[in-house]
């Protein structure tokens, strides 16, 4: 039994605000049309119908949700689509009342098709969603229920039953493994019984999974789409979307540091502007890479950047230490997804910016010479630190206090990781541990601090 996800998955390129509330609906809208098309099922279809529950449905339009469906159901990826196309989409079925799904086929649909059941949660997972396909005589022609469970990964009713152990038709097995893992105790055994550091471990999966040369272009792609999300947003000034008119700081800080940096020494500094920036970049709807969410999607390329850009190190060697970065961060990524959660609607924003806070903290810890052992103390240290963190966006918009809670979650990383290096690697509490505890924290949590905007900050700050 292995929790381990590959970093191509774990780290995929979209769009903003969310993972789980755009990224995820986008992906489910996209197969809901494609199983239209493959069941032969368009020709009799007149209208879409979708119901948003739970926290898709309490925050929903402030995560973009709606759109995101609409570009899927037309076709789209996240990976691929335009960042001005959901929106483009919206206003089209606000003008026409008529969407064309993929396949070609033009369906009614106004924007009252999609229909909010805040108050209303499944029993599988708090960001479901169904989507419902509908006759010109109002007969169902074809139903479905999804389930953004965070990192904007997808699963069906059927698939989650799978996971419980229910009586389903298995999926098809996973290809094997040389060194699976379902707890962090396993990944330092295998380290210590193969004498490898934990990135050795997560590139041999890797390389069981697709051949090398492809690994190592994904991990290139994903670099370069983080690398741009900070340079994007360095660069962009203005008011982001939505009703608090927040204007928008990395630019302004970043030219800031430039006068400051002649004087004194700014790399925190400079690591807190390339996570704004990233987060910014995605609050305004435009290319990050989710890192293992959207609402942190600042925290891991921040602290890279910082690195490359601060540590004295070989420029030579300058791709494999991001490569080692990247897999250090997705093999304890891992961990929180297999045995807790990255759903801030599940877990709070401890399992978003605590997760990727984690991950930072121990891939940095390893590239700064940390052997295993400091790796994993690192990543404890990271969501120790991160334990009960809430999620209540301002008008449920993934801006206040999403943006500056990367910032800072980008230094405790730093922290945690220097702090480790400093010892042996020998602690009380284990990884494992902080992750049972984060998972029992996020099940006790009040679901009005979990991504509904019912409680805390959201409920106290007076939108604009």
């Amino acid at each position: 039994m292995s929790c381990y996800t590959s970093a191509t998955e774990l780290f995929s390129i979209g769009i903003g605000p969310s993972s789980s509330h755009t990224v995820g609906p986008m992906r489910a809208g996209r197969a809901f049309a494609g199983e239209l098309a493959d069941k032969g099922l368009l020709g009799s279809t007149a209208s879409i119908t979708v119901h948003l529950y739970g926290s898709l449905g309490a925050t929903g339009m402030g995560h973009g949700t709606p759109s995101a469906i609409l570009a899927g159901l037309a076709g789209h990826e996240p990976e691929t689509v335009d960042p001005a196309v959901p929106g483009e989409l919206a206003a089209q079925i606000s003008a026409e009342g008529r969407l064309t799904l993929l396949g070609g086929r033009s369906v009614a649909m106004a924007p009252a098709s999609i229909i909010f059941s805040p108050r209303t949660v499944l029993p599988r997972h708090t960001n479901g969603m169904t989507i419902v396909a509908t006759s010109a005589a109002g007969a169902t022609v074809h139903q479905e229920t999804y389930y953004s469970i965070g990192g904007g990964f997808v699963e069906t009713e059927s698939a989650l039953a799978a996971d419980a152990g229910e009586d389903v038709t298995p999926s098809a097995p996973a290809a094997a493994l040389p060194y699976p893992y379902q707890y962090s105790v396993e990944l330092m055994k295998i380290c210590a019984a193969e004498n490898l550091s934990v990135s050795d471990v997560a590139w041999a999966n890797e390389c069981a999974l697709r051949p090398a040369a492809e690994v190592e272009a994904k991990l290139d792609a994903i670099w370069a789409a983080m690398h741009a999300s900070i340079e994007a947003g360095l660069g962009a000034g203005g008011i982001l979307p939505g009703v608090l008119h927040a204007r928008r700081r990395a630019a302004a800080i970043a030219a800031r540091l430039e006068l400051d940096s002649a004087e004194r020494e700014t790399s925190h500094e400079w690591m807190q502007a390339f996570a704004i920036a990233v987060n910014e970049e995605n609050a305004a709807g435009g290319r990050v890479v989710t890192a293992p969410t959207n609402g942190a999607a600042g925290i891991i390329p921040s602290v890279m950047e910082y690195f490359l850009r601060f540590i004295p190190h070989d420029p030579a060697q300058e791709r494999s230490i991001i490569h080692r970065y990247l897999l250090v961060a997705a093999a304890i990524g891992s961990l929180y997804k297999g045995n807790a959660s990255i759903s801030g609607a599940e877990a709070g924003c401890q399992g978003e910016v605590g997760s990727a806070c984690s991950m930072a903290a121990g891939a940095v810890c390893e590239i700064l010479g940390g052997t295993p052992e400091q790796v994993e103390n690192a990543a404890e240290i990271g969501m120790e630190h991160n334990l009960g963190l809430t999620c209540d966006p301002v008008a449920g918009l993934v801006q206040l206090p999403c943006i500056e809670r990367n910032a800072i979650a980008a230094g405790k990383a730093v922290a945690s990781a220097r702090m480790a290096l400093y010892g042996d690697g020998k602690h009380i509490v284990s990884l494992d541990t902080v992750i049972e505890t984060m998972r029992q924290t996020g099940r006790d949590m009040s679901s009005k601090y979990k991504e509904t905007s019912e409680g805390g900050l959201a409920v106290n700050v007076i939108e604009c």
